[in-house]
């Protein structure tokens, strides 16, 4: 267990992280005119191969994997430092992920804690996703135990929060939130070698989150904003999808759903790369109905094809759709 001030021989390779993934020993100490090759960690090859597939799954996002990137490096570089006995505090990895529904958050937090495994820095490559609902309880002496059943599920880990700012009800005086985030705050510090907190939710609310909880900001060493995707990102998001599940547009079909974005990204409710999901599970539906009601034998070309019917077939395209009417 942490305690500020207390020195740690080896913070990433203590018993609350466990051993690192190269054991390389920590008493064989490098001597002060030594040069060390960073590359021979042999856990930086397995964070550039965590980092390789989040450039792989999420298009854009620039400034998110510099973040990541450089977060990554503080611990390689940490991990060099005790190489020559040099001693700093551990590192805080404790943040929050702001940004609209389908902005990659979630993707994000997953590789994020294999990059934290990696580099010794968590015990388990895992991510235990709450919510409100698996934190607050409804009368009193429940919300505590609940809390507490989540932090132990995700101990050796990362603690992804989803919607954080829920847990926020100053207009509620019997609200049981408050409760989960001061039990948070001193987890936070006292566990901080073995668990990860990840807070995530829409940039406005999370600010007056934060705002309304400066022990909690105070806690956070990163926030990282994912910003929502241009249309030219969902056109590249559609196709990484499409080939993924063995499809392909045609030409009609790709310009398409291109004009599909141009109008699905104006109306309510749209959600940035889960919308495209949505919208390419419903061109797959009539997809197959189309290719049903033909009532002829079908080719691998026919059932990897999605055509431009496919997707004007979406409501998007009515004249008068329903009101939020996604696809």
């Amino acid at each position: 267990m942490h305690r500020p001030g207390a020195t740690n021989p080896d913070p990433l390779r203590g018993t609350a992280a466990g051993p690192a993934p190269d054991d390389q020993a920590a008493d064989h100490l490098l001597a002060d005119d030594a040069l060390l090759d960073l590359s021979t960690d042999i856990a930086g090859k397995d964070v550039e191969d965590t980092l390789n597939r989040l450039d792989a799954e999420l298009v854009g996002l620039a400034n998110v994997k510099r973040r990541v990137r450089e977060i990554a490096a503080l611990l390689l570089i940490d991990r060099a430092r005790q190489r020559f006995g040099l001693q700093a505090t551990r590192p805080t990895m404790h943040m929050s992920f702001t940004g609209g529904p389908g902005t990659g958050k979630t993707t994000v937090a997953l590789r994020m804690a294999e990059m934290l495994h990696a580099l010794g820095y968590i015990r388990k490559p895992k991510v235990h996703t709450v919510t409100r609902d698996d934190l607050v309880g409804q009368f009193i002496g429940h919300t505590a135990p609940k809390t507490k059943e989540a932090l132990a599920k995700a101990a050796g880990g990362v603690l992804f929060i989803d919607e954080a700012y829920y847990l926020f009800r100053p207009e509620n005086e019997r609200d049981y939130g408050q409760e989960v985030i001061e039990i948070l705050l001193q987890e936070m510090e006292n566990e901080r070698n073995t668990l990860v907190v990840i807070f995530a939710g829409y940039p406005d609310r999370m600010e007056t989150f934060f705002s309304a909880n400066p022990g909690l900001s105070s806690r956070v060493a990163h926030h990282i904003e994912f910003p929502d995707y241009t249309h030219a990102e969902l056109c590249a998001i559609a196709d990484l999808m499409v080939a993924q599940e063995n499809f392909r547009f045609d030409e009609p079909a790709t310009q398409a759903f291109a004009h599909y974005l141009e109008r699905r990204m104006t109306r309510p409710r749209f959600a940035n790369a889960r919308s495209v999901r949505n919208a390419l599970d419903r061109c797959r539906l009539r997809q197959a109905k189309r290719l049903v009601e033909l009532h002829r034998p079908v080719s691998r070309t026919d059932l990897i094809t999605l055509t431009d019917s496919d997707v004007y077939g979406s409501s998007v395209f009515t004249d008068a759709p329903s009101e939020g009417a996604p696809l």
